[in-house]
């Protein structure tokens, strides 16, 4: 798919943000936005594959303040697409630019896996993880608990801490709710197979998909099943997940407002975001006249 700027517009009614009178920022700051994703998108081997230019608007509202809440980032893509490395690389290069500058609760993540329902006493009966899978479908939404994940996401949206679950992916599929501390922050972030179908989608500010050729996701199926030591399952297991990936993750790519591509270079995802993290540094934390 060639990298194209969409002229899809995404309903977004801009008189439903809260703005401040300091119109002449954010125009600033769309401005120079606009530039950065252009030069992206125009570049050789760009990491985007669609960009929605509201989301580019949507984006000058969080950072301009004139959007003054905390902002949620959800991100989708099926097995092996490289979502979850490329939540971990933005997480890490915006962490430390807040370690350099001293800003705290920066960004919090959200992990999707940790949502799966607790099946530990199927796993019993069943007598191994493999034998449980094997008549319990984990490639599904319906295998997740999303109405929580979304309670969590706008509880901390409005300002308030909350405890999440943490799933044991070990293969005893035990659910631990309650266990991890998490803080309002300016950036929520959350990634995983379903993070952009219906029970949750519209807790994101900002919806990205990741996409991947069949070629390259397989190689790196294949890479992580011989990992985990999937043996002769592995060729089921991927069938599986591919004939779901068709109904219940291809389609929420038209939700997206960013489609990312997962074969990109990682430097590339994180050069991109220095290069909105520089227009922050220049706007919020230098003396700057800007017209």
């Amino acid at each position: 798919m060639q990298n194209t700027i969409t002229k899809t517009y995404d309903g977004i009614n801009r008189d439903n943000f809260k703005r401040s009178v300091d119109t002449g920022l954010l125009d600033y700051i769309e401005l120079k936005l606009n530039k950065i994703f252009k030069d992206e998108i125009n570049s050789e081997n760009s990491i985007f594959v669609q960009v929605k230019p509201a989301v580019i608007h949507k984006i000058a509202l969080f950072l301009s303040n004139n959007i003054t809440r905390s902002c949620a980032v959800g991100i989708a893509g099926e097995t092996a697409s490289g979502k979850s490395t490329i939540a971990l690389d933005i997480i890490n290069t915006v962490q430390a630019f807040a370690q350099e500058f001293q800003i705290k609760n920066v960004i919090t993540r959200i992990n999707t896996d940790d949502y799966y329902y607790d099946r530990s006493e199927m796993v019993r009966q069943a007598g191994s993880f493999a034998e449980f899978a094997k008549h319990y479908d984990l490639d599904v939404p319906e295998a997740l608990e999303l109405e929580l994940m979304k309670k969590h996401i706008k509880s901390l949206l409005f300002g308030n801490t909350v405890y999440l679950p943490e799933y044991d992916m070990s293969g005893t599929a035990i659910r631990r709710d309650n266990v991890k501390l998490a803080v309002p922050s300016k950036i929520i972030i959350s990634e995983g197979l379903f993070t952009l179908t219906d029970k949750v989608v519209d807790a994101f500010d900002i919806k990205i998909y990741v996409d991947v050729s069949v070629k390259v996701q397989k190689e790196r199926f294949y890479k992580r099943a011989e990992e985990r030591d999937l043996g002769d399952s592995a060729d089921e297991v991927y069938e599986n997940a591919s004939n779901k990936a068709k109904t219940h993750i291809h389609p929420t790519a038209v939700k997206a407002d960013i489609i990312l591509s997962g074969e990109a270079d990682r430097a590339a995802y994180r050069q991109f975001i220095n290069k909105i993290l520089m227009l922050i540094e220049e706007v919020h934390f230098k003396s700057h006249v800007y017209c």
